[in-house]
């Protein structure tokens, strides 16, 4: 199996699971963080949400711990594609309700010069959320111009679902 299915097959895969999770719209109740040991790693935000920094994509944040692994997979995903959900706007209400600019906010603060990665807990209950990052990664890695991605996305969620963060379009 050549590396293009499996990548079809790993985001189906997601996609599934997340349908069958149950998981919808976005809670304003997030899980506690479980402490084990990062306790003076985290933060937690006026709105819930919990920050952890870890040293980059592949060593995921400790609140992620008790949510199913395909969670944790679209988190690691992000982290080696924030260039990608950076230009893709999520339609939650986070933009509004704790001034988010993109999705990458749902999952990822800030990204450091060193390449550690400050990691944000609002995705861990957000099915939108974790939808349009999973798909817009999918997305780019058969070929998709960052461009189309983001309209395929402005498209699908723009009815039904809350306002869009105030993401600008990207060029290409």
């Amino acid at each position: 199996m050549n590396l293009r299915t499996k990548k079809v097959f790993f985001t189906a895969f997601i996609f599934l699971l997340l349908l069958a999770s149950g998981l919808s719209g976005c809670s304003s109740n997030e899980e506690a963080a479980h402490d084990d040991g990062h306790a003076a790693h985290q933060e937690q935000l006026p709105g819930g949400d919990i920050i952890e920094t870890t040293s980059g994509p592949d060593q995921l944040p400790s609140f992620l711990k008790g949510f199913d692994p395909q969670i944790a997979k679209v988190y690691q995903a992000v982290g080696h594609n924030h260039s990608v959900v950076e230009h893709m706007a999520c339609y939650c209400g986070c933009g509004e309700s704790v001034g988010h600019k993109s999705n990458r906010d749902c999952f990822i603060r800030e990204v450091k010069p060193d390449g550690q990665i400050v990691w944000n807990s609002h995705g861990t209950t957000c099915a939108n959320c974790l939808n349009i990052a999973a798909e817009s990664i999918t997305m780019k890695q058969e070929g998709k111009s960052l461009l189309e991605i983001r309209k395929h996305i402005d498209n699908k969620y723009k009815e039904g679902f809350a306002k869009p963060t105030p993401t600008p379009v990207p060029q290409s």
